[in-house]
């Protein structure tokens, strides 16, 4: 199987590192302050959050989640009525540079078409087929380059497809080509 998702997409991956396992206290309650993050963000499918992973590490969780757009993420982080705020003000509060635990963050941009997956004797859908659609290997190629080459051809024809609809020009020609 393979996943298939027409247009852009975001990649978030975020973690804590707990520096001192002993400190309870400090660590603790930024896990527990990421669930609400969490319960508030898949809540509402205006967040555009598709699906999410989460791992634990030797020193801490991550997660790995997908968005349908990466401005969709950046506006629930920047809401002030959602629980992002309120929860890094106190993180801040009770880390005050201490250095018991630190929190990171990655965000990518998938634009589309660019993007390759395969999964193999998964029973159920994992990954960014989990928020998508996944459908037989075959169907986008065998091979990881073929995959790539066929979500870059079909990017393409929703342009023109779109471009078309919309009675605007392909970029590169005049109306009258």
């Amino acid at each position: 199987m393979t996943a298939e998702i027409e247009g852009d997409f975001a990649v978030f991956i975020t973690g804590m590192r707990i520096n001192r396992y002993w400190k309870i206290h400090k660590w603790y309650p930024n896990f527990r302050d990421m669930r609400k993050i969490l319960m508030a963000l898949f809540s509402d499918p205006e967040n555009g959050a598709l699906c999410a992973h989460h791992a634990w590490t030797r020193r801490g969780p991550i997660l790995i989640g997908y968005f349908r757009s990466v401005e969709q993420l950046e506006r629930f982080a920047n809401d002030p009525q959602q629980p992002h705020a309120e929860v890094w003000a106190r993180y801040f509060k009770r880390m005050k540079n201490n250095g018991d635990v630190g929190v990171w963050h990655e965000t990518f941009v998938v634009r589309s078409g660019e993007y390759e997956a395969v999964y193999d004797y998964m029973p159920s859908p994992t990954g960014l087929a989990m928020g998508t659609s996944h459908v037989p290997v075959e169907r986008r190629g065998d091979l990881a380059v073929d995959r790539r080459a066929t979500g870059a051809r079909l990017a393409k024809e929703r342009t023109a497809a779109q471009t078309a609809g919309d009675g605007k020009a392909a970029a590169g020609r005049t109306p009258s080509e």
